[in-house]
């Protein structure tokens, strides 16, 4: 059976409370998840992350689980990586790049640009980190939707007003090989875990009690 990666999101470590509810439930699976920022959260990158998956995976065979930004490169990832066998995605940050800018005025960005970093809240630490303004820089060379070919489930909250819905609908009508499951909830989906577990267990084909 093949190994699971899952993928956190922005500002996240794997101590986030889906990556841990996942790895307890699937108890006996192999699964990892890799700490994207690789410990110096102001230095994060697209491309950095990347590695970080890459380095985590290994060539092997995987199922990779992503939520949020960690959607987004599960999508990159498998679109360049035929060993990625299937993904579940949760509320995937698909659109990043063009959404990230448009998060930040022209001032914004020019004053983040000239500081070098700028602050954001990190989940993890539960304070603010500063993050260069290189993310910026290096997010805009990457698609705003990756294809891929390989089966996905995607689970997206109506009530998302981080990732709109309408971002995976879009996307999930493109995708023939994308199924998109909208659910009740909000872009943290921490009050349907036990949906989202049945869900991907069944997907995945693990033994779902």
């Amino acid at each position: 059976m093949s190994r699971i990666v899952y993928l956190h999101g922005f500002a996240s470590t794997p101590l986030s409370t889906k990556a841990q509810f996942f790895k307890r439930k699937f108890a006996g699976v192999d699964f990892e998840i890799p700490h994207l920022d690789r410990g110096d959260f102001e230095k994060l990158t697209v491309t950095g992350q990347l590695q970080a998956v890459d380095q985590a995976v290994r060539g092997d065979r995987v199922f990779l689980m992503g939520s949020s930004l960690g959607g987004f490169l599960a999508a990159h990832y498998a679109s360049n990586h035929a060993n990625v066998e299937r993904l579940v995605l949760l509320a995937p940050a698909f659109e990043f790049p063009a959404r990230w800018r448009s998060r930040f005025t022209e001032q914004e960005l020019a004053e983040w640009r000239a500081r070098g970093a700028r602050a954001f809240y990190h989940y993890g630490y539960k304070a603010d980190r500063p993050l260069a303004y290189a993310f910026v820089e290096d997010a805009a060379q990457y698609q705003d939707a990756p294809d891929f070919a390989q089966p996905a489930l995607i689970f997206h909250g109506k009530r998302d007003d981080v990732v709109p819905p309408e971002v995976s609908e879009r996307y999930a009508a493109r995708h023939p090989n994308v199924t998109l499951k909208l659910v009740d909830s909000g872009h943290e989906l921490t009050d349907v875990l036990d949906e989202l577990w049945q869900g991907a267990a069944n997907f995945l084909g693990f033994q779902n009690p």
